[in-house]
Parts: C-alpha cells; sequence; structure tokens
C-alpha cells in the first residue's frame, strides 16, 4: 500500500529534481547513467564514499561535488532526494538519517538486511513526510512487463508451477574486493544480494506466499554467507514453485529466469538476465503473440537496462503528478520472504507468511 506523505513543500515543481547519491561503487553508475538521460528533470548535485579514490572517480565522471561522508553531504547540498548505493548493511541507518534531514530517500536493493531495519526505515520516512523509494528496476523490462500483464489478463487459466534460476558466477575475487562482501552484517548471501531481483519476482508475478522452505550452502567461497540455495514456495492461490541460486556456476553466468506452467498457457523468460523471451505460448491467440520475441534483447549485463524507466516513477513522483510503484512498503514484501528463507534454512523448518499478524 502507497501512502502520501503530508508536506506539499516536499514536491518539486518548476525545476529539476536534485538528486545526490551515497556509495560510488559499481552499481552507482546504473544510476548516474538514468540520471543522465533525464537530464533536464533532475540533476545530480553531490556525491560521497568513504572510498577517496571512488569519490573523485564518480565527482569527474558526473560533475557533482564531492563530500567525504554522508554526514557532510546532507550539510552541505540541496538535495530533494539521496541515493543509497552503500552496502546493505548501513541502508537502514542511512535512509533514516536521510528522512530526518527532510529528504526523500531511494535506496537500492535489498532494501535492509534484518526485518527490524526494514520496517524502521519506514517508518522513519512516514514520520518525516518524505518516500522512500527501493529500487526494483527489473520490473520495468519488457519481458517481464509482457509476462506481468498476461497473468493479470488471466490468460495462463490457474498457474500451476513457477520456478526461478540465478546461476551465475561470482568468484572469490568478487568477494575479496570488498570487506563488506560475502558478510552477514553488510552484505548478505546468495539469496540477499544477488538473488534479491529474482526473489522479487516470486510476491509481484505470482501473489502472496502462504509458506516456504529452504536450504543454503556455502560449498566454495571464502565467505561467511551461501553461495548456493534452493527454496520452495506455495502461494495462497495454491500454485507451487521453486528459486533455485548458484554463485557458483562454470565458467561464468549462465542464465536468469523465470518459468510459468499454468492450466491455459507456458511461459519461459530466460538469457542471462530474463532478456529473453524463450517460451510464449497460449491457449488463446492475441495479436502480441506474434511479435513477443521482438521483446528480447542482448545483454552481458545482469543489472537489466530497467533504471532509466526506474526514474520515470521516481521523478513524476516527486514532482506530485503519480504514486511510487515500489515504494517503502512494496520493498518490505520482498524483505519478508528473504528473512523468512534465512529463518528456514536455519532452522530446518517450513516458514509460514506473513512473519507477523
Amino acid at each position: 500500500m502507497s501512502y502520501l506523505p503530508s508536506p506539499a513543500a516536499h514536491r518539486v515543481v518548476d525545476r529539476p529534481v536534485r538528486f545526490a547519491l551515497a556509495g560510488c561503487g559499481r552499481i552507482s553508475r546504473n544510476h548516474f547513467s538514468a540520471l543522465s538521460q533525464h537530464a533536464g528533470s533532475c540533476e545530480l548535485v553531490g556525491v560521497c564514499d568513504v572510498d577517496a579514490r571512488a569519490l573523485e572517480t564518480a565527482a569527474e565522471l558526473t560533475g557533482a561535488r564531492a563530500y567525504k561522508s554522508l554526514g557532510h553531504m546532507l550539510e552541505g547540498s540541496d538535495a530533494d532526494a539521496v541515493i543509497l548505493t552503500t552496502p546493505s548493511g548501513l541502508h537502514s541507518a542511512q535512509a533514516i538519517a536521510v528522512a530526518q534531514s527532510g529528504r526523500h530517500v531511494v535506496t537500492e536493493k535489498p532494501m535492509a538486511t534484518r526485518w527490524e531495519d526494514g520496517k524502521r526505515m519506514v517508518a522513519a520516512c512516514d514520520a518525516a513526510g518524505v518516500r522512500l523509494f527501493v529500487v526494483k528496476q527489473n520490473r520495468r523490462n519488457a519481458t517481464l512487463q509482457h509476462l506481468k500483464k498476461a497473468i493479470e489478463a488471466g490468460r495462463f487459466g490457474r498457474i500451476h508451477m513457477v520456478t526461478l534460476n540465478v546461476f551465475w558466477q561470482r568468484p572469490q575475487e568478487y568477494y575479496d574486493s570488498a570487506r563488506w562482501r560475502g558478510t552477514w552484517e553488510y552484505d548478505g548471501g546468495a539469496f540477499m544480494n544477488q538473488a534479491s531481483h529474482y526473489v522479487d519476482l516470486v510476491e509481484w508475478l505470482i501473489g502472496p506466499v502462504e509458506s516456504l522452505h529452504a536450504y543454503t550452502a556455502t560449498l566454495q567461497r571464502n565467505i561467511e554467507v551461501e553461495d548456493t540455495g534452493v527454496l520452495s514456495v506455495r502461494w495462497r492461490n495454491g500454485a507451487l514453485g521453486s528459486v533455485n541460486v548458484t554463485m557458483l556456476t562454470y565458467p561464468q553466468n549462465l542464465e536468469g529466469s523465470v518459468t510459468v506452467l499454468g492450466e491455459k498457457g507456458t511461459v519461459r523468460i530466460g538469457g542471462v538476465a530474463l532478456n529473453e523471451i524463450q517460451h510464449w505460448q497460449f491457449e488463446q491467440r492475441e495479436d502480441v503473440d506474434e511479435r513477443i520475441k521482438a521483446e528480447s534483447y542482448q545483454t552481458n549485463s545482469v543489472y537489466g537496462f530497467g533504471h532509466v524507466q526506474y526514474y520515470d516513477n521516481v521523478i513524476s513522483t516527486l514532482r506530485g503528478e503519480s504514486l511510487p510503484e515500489t515504494d517503502g512498503r512494496e520493498g518490505l514484501k520482498t524483505l519478508e520472504i528473504l528473512i523468512a528463507t534465512y529463518l528456514s534454512a536455519r532452522d530446518g523448518r517450513r516458514v509460514s507468511l506473513p512473519l507477523e499478524y
């Protein structure tokens, strides 16, 4: 459920929306690129990072003013909203600080690594009367938009089974590249980090989850968290399914896919990152079916190309022209499934949802 912050003063009118970004690591480039494609509607006025080299590179790339810390940026910039592309375990405290400064928050996935932290983020933004956006750019992929519309139109009839696969490769060097990677406190494992956008599809595409059971393992990487896991899911609509994740695929990323098997239809979207419509068949044909495979696209990036479209909604929301598609409460739905997954794997039991009644 979306919420409407009350102070009209937080709406941006008659000028570009001013963004600042905290955390100048690998995913920040996607945000820089997306914002640059909205030039005229927004501007990047500040960047910050504790890594001096990363900060210098980001400032040179964007032309934004550089700050050594989030605190300095909140004090010195006139940003309307702050984008958090920092380690996941820092999102909660940083989002609360941003909200208390009167700015809107845009946080990368996962919104938090702990359930209580996620709820605190939502509560802080509510109390401050600001927006909380959670980045879920994969929802804007053309391939998934078609699947979502087919499900909503009832083309599958009753959905029987759903399978999501994330078969990627993350070498030890990836985890060794930063001290926070592969830790429980700041990162989370293959489900929480790499497969977070795929776990999001569990609820967004199919609906509320009734219960789940998970197994996780650290089979090869020298990290605290899992590099491999399997998750069995029962949805409230009766469908069964699984999410299968590993960062040990040899020798490189193989696929990120979703397969939906229904009473009257079968669809598989695959490729390295949900970029190929590989099978599309329904009992009742429609005009869109003749051109559906043209929506496939080539990519070597697991991030997809949805950040630009994602910022369409963020900017229009901050102008008061629309409602957020992925606000804090929407982010909590994914976080709840992730937390339930880890509880199940830890305790060796089936976990029913919701976690709280």
